[in-house]
């Protein structure tokens, strides 16, 4: 006979939320939402935008920089059969602590993620290779992204997703903003602003073939949302994208998204 854990109450679950800092915004029962610093408002226009033109059933999901589990809980509730968190910074910070907000949020949800301490730099193909990869809100807080961005080539079977800080957004050339210190909102580890013209150029250049493009829902052409797909894309998987998605192979389309000064 096996044993279960009892069910916490509302008022013992709400006393362990708030026990820890967090960034996401998880439902974990009715009336139970985690305060995080990012709003439920806010995560649900990005999971609608992140994943309502994707067929998730039955593939392979990894998600890069997972802080508190968020997006790897959407992806498991829309039917991904396998699901890999990894962080390490997040995970690992004193005060953060998002490996205790993951954990204690996967047992509540009671959805089958995996976990795994990964620091982007360190990615190899020995972590498993992914239908989908998401990689959000990570690629301005890295010093070296294109060497990472490599790394996620070589893990992404067939669609890559990366949100992303933008900046440069007036230039028709492939660029990045650098940002010493805490320029970028008071924070030090904020390191790079790219604009759509590099981020398209960057995803070409390591074999990605069709690309799309969509402003963030709630904050706009600051932070942008780039699905990228590899030659072994199915068809099945991407049938979804709508008029809110660009085609930034398209020819002007990149021009299209200048924003004019």
């Amino acid at each position: 006979m096996t044993e279960t854990t009892p069910r916490l109450s509302d008022e013992a679950l709400m006393a362990r939320v708030h026990a820890l800092p967090w960034w996401h915004s998880i439902t974990l029962r009715p009336g139970v939402v985690t305060p995080g610093g990012k709003s439920a408002h806010i995560m649900a226009e990005e999971e609608a935008a992140i994943f309502a033109p994707l067929a998730l059933q039955g593939r392979s999901v990894l998600d890069i920089g997972a802080w508190n589990g968020g997006f790897s809980f959407a992806a498991k509730r829309r039917g991904a059969a396998r699901v890999l968190a990894t962080d390490s910074y997040i995970w690992k910070h004193a005060y953060w602590r998002g490996r205790e907000g993951l954990e204690l949020a996967r047992a509540e949800l009671g959805l089958d993620v995996e976990t795994a301490i990964v620091d982007p730099p360190a990615l190899t193909p020995e972590i498993g290779i992914f239908d989908v990869v998401m990689f959000l809100g990570v690629f301005y807080h890295l010093y070296d992204p294109l060497d990472v961005m490599e790394r996620l080539r070589g893990v992404t079977r067939q669609l890559l997703i990366v949100e992303t800080h933008q900046d440069a957004l007036d230039d028709p050339r492939p660029g990045m903003v650098f940002y010493p210190g805490d320029v970028l909102l008071g924070d030090a580890t904020n390191w790079w602003g790219p604009n759509p013209a590099l981020m398209l150029r960057l995803l070409q250049r390591l074999g990605f073939r069709r690309i799309h493009y969509r402003d963030h829902p709630t904050l706009g052409r600051v932070r942008g949302i780039y699905a990228a797909f590899t030659d072994e894309a199915e068809p099945s998987l991407h049938a979804g994208f709508d008029a809110n998605w660009t085609d930034l192979t398209a020819p002007g389309a990149v021009d299209a998204l200048l924003v004019r000064t």
